[in-house]
């Protein structure tokens, strides 16, 4: 069996039992709704904030778990979907200033990535949990921010509508095959980056079937 298939395997087991209910929901209305790049992304990033506030507000420990489990989850495959589809669509669609702006990018991803790796491997009960995602958060928040307000309205108006509807469904695409946890050592570059993802991937997802995850 090819680590692809491996990977999608993985991905739809993981997709059927361990995501919560309303996750399941979002997806499905994704794939069948036509929508610009630019709403893809920033779905993700509302996503993100809404598990973060989850993991600082959960009652108990085993809750901060599971909302620290969708978190990492979430971010790990976001990002490198952006690594692997956005930031060459900014490089080939803007020229020079596309180039600065993926590497930027790329740059402050490395910086969340490595927070990240540091997050999904403590426990509600470590005196870091909640100061190490707090810090992970204010950098994510400034790299939102900018792809949002500057970075990725550029790239939308470079596009026509239906290079923008292709673009968000490759992005959705790509993240069903990705790494499910943060690997900042990994490129982080198309061709060697989707290669890694693709060794990594079915390792993290089957470890993610004994993971908890919100219901």
């Amino acid at each position: 069996m090819t680590v692809f298939r491996l990977c999608k395997l993985f991905h739809n087991h993981h997709t059927s039992r361990f995501l919560p209910s309303h996750t399941v929901r979002r997806f499905a209305n994704t794939t069948r709704a036509m929508v610009s790049v630019l709403d893809a992304i920033k779905k993700d990033h509302r996503e993100l904030e809404e598990y973060y506030s989850n993991v600082i507000n959960a009652k108990d420990a085993n809750n901060q778990t599971k909302w620290q489990n969708q978190f990492t989850w979430e971010l790990a495959r976001h990002s490198v979907g952006e690594e692997l589809v956005i930031y060459p669509a900014l490089e080939k669609h803007l020229g020079e200033e596309g180039v600065r702006l993926a590497d930027k990018d790329r740059t402050e991803h490395q910086v969340v990535k490595e927070k990240l790796k540091k997050f999904q491997n403590l426990t509600p009960n470590d005196s870091e949990f909640i100061p190490t995602i707090e810090s992970l958060m204010k950098d994510l928040s400034q790299h939102i921010e900018e792809e949002e307000t500057s970075d990725f309205p550029k790239l939308q108006n470079a596009l026509q509508s239906f290079e923008s509807e292709d673009l968000a469904k490759s992005f959705d695409r790509t993240k069903r095959f990705v790494p499910s946890r943060s690997h900042p050592s990994a490129p982080n570059k198309p061709p060697f980056e989707t290669v890694a993802g693709l060794l990594a991937a079915p390792i993290d997802r089957l470890a993610d079937m004994f993971r908890k995850f919100p219901q």
